[in-house]
């Protein structure tokens, strides 16, 4: 079985963290959707894609997949770029404030 180990990301929608602190393990789909010719829905007999485990830690993760005899690869989340400026938004209303300031 293949698996990958990986950290999510937040949600375009979301500036918080939430759901973000865990590591996921999920299996990769061992075999293709087919359609269903009477309904059209895309189905599969694997049912190891439905299954998503969560770790506190990394190394809880891939002592999980190495005790389990599962392949898994590891993405590490990419860091966060601090985007918050200094001052924020009371630097609008700044008494010494370089430039005029109009709405």
């Amino acid at each position: 079985m293949r698996a990958r180990i990986y950290k999510p990301a937040r949600t375009a929608m979301s500036s918080g963290t939430a759901k973000t602190r865990l590591w996921v393990l999920e299996f990769a789909p061992s075999e293709g959707r087919e359609i269903d010719p009477l309904m059209g829905w895309t189905s599969s007999a694997d049912t190891q894609t439905q299954v998503r485990l969560t770790f506190d830690t990394k190394e809880e993760a891939l002592e999980y997949a190495k005790d389990n005899g599962i392949t898994a690869v590891v993405r590490d989340p990419n860091e966060r770029r601090p985007n918050i400026r200094m001052g924020g938004y009371g630097e609008n209303f700044a008494t010494d404030r370089r430039g005029t300031w109009t709405h």
